[in-house]
């Protein structure tokens, strides 16, 4: 890192400057990733209109029948908008925690930040994970599955055509893959937790059923209200969740023969 890494004691003022110093790098990063992603909005907008059209394909309609629609004048344009705003939060998300990191870490032993520097860097990938899930299997078959609801002018029955806004299609993409990311960080919070003695894996696993009820409750709040959407992050959350008490086992079993290490060489 550019800056080092200092353990001294620091007056309040001192870190309120460094708090100020560490917003303006995450602010500026922001900033310049947003407006590069608002130069290629409607690039990108077209990239996340790709399992929209998977979806199509796979209701067997033809590809024309992917449109979507805006009933405002303005409706795409602040679409594109905030297209660029969620495109500058990933970019931007490992300046973001870097400096985050470099404010927390002076306060940090040097074992503390050998233990958090790894779930820094499997934060971020476990959260691309969640999103290519949403991206190329999940979005494509809750579209699918709206698709299929569609109804043709036969037998004097009136025709029901999908026409998607494109402002609620972003709403519906963006928070699957947030809803799906942040789940997929469940194996790195109570990884810390276990690391540093708040819960331990036999309170995660007691508590498993009461979590599985949770993961459904979740998923019905954040997921559209269809049942592929909902099964789909449930069941992901589930399984996240016995990873996470694999981990902290493992972590806890690193830990007693580290203690048994330690008292074996003290005794000597």
């Amino acid at each position: 890192m550019s800056d080092e890494i200092e353990d001294k004691p620091q007056p309040l003022i001192e870190h309120l400057i460094e708090l100020r110093q560490r917003l303006i790098w995450a602010v500026v990063a922001f900033f310049a990733a947003f407006l590069v992603c608002f130069y290629f909005a409607e690039q990108l907008y077209n990239m996340l209109v790709i399992p929209y059209r998977t979806a199509v394909i796979w209701a067997g309609l033809d590809v024309k029948h992917a449109k979507l629609i805006y009933t405002a004048p303005q409706e795409f344009f602040f679409t594109q908008i905030k297209v660029a705003m969620f495109g500058a939060v990933m970019i931007a998300f490992p300046v973001i925690a870097t400096q985050i990191y470099k404010f927390v870490a002076p306060g940090l032993y040097k074992n503390e930040r050998a233990a958090f520097l790894p779930f820094l860097v499997a934060s971020p990938i476990l959260f691309l994970i969640g999103a290519a899930l949403v991206y190329f299997f999940f979005t494509p078959m809750v579209m699918w599955f709206f698709l299929n609801m569609q109804q043709e002018a036969v037998d004097g029955q009136v025709s029901i055509e999908l026409l998607p806004k494109v402002s609620e299609y972003l709403s519906l993409i963006m928070t699957l893959i947030l809803s799906f990311g942040l789940v997929f960080q469940l194996p790195v919070i109570t990884s810390l937790l276990v690391r540093v003695e708040l819960i331990s894996s036999k309170s995660l696993a007691d508590k498993r059923k009461y979590a599985w009820v949770v993961a459904f409750v979740v998923a019905a709040v954040l997921t559209p209200p269809d049942p592929i959407s909902q099964i789909g992050l449930a069941l992901p959350t589930v399984l996240l969740y016995e990873v996470a008490i694999l981990i902290g086992r493992m972590i806890e079993r690193g830990r007693a023969s580290t203690a048994v290490a330690e008292s074996e060489s003290a005794s000597s």
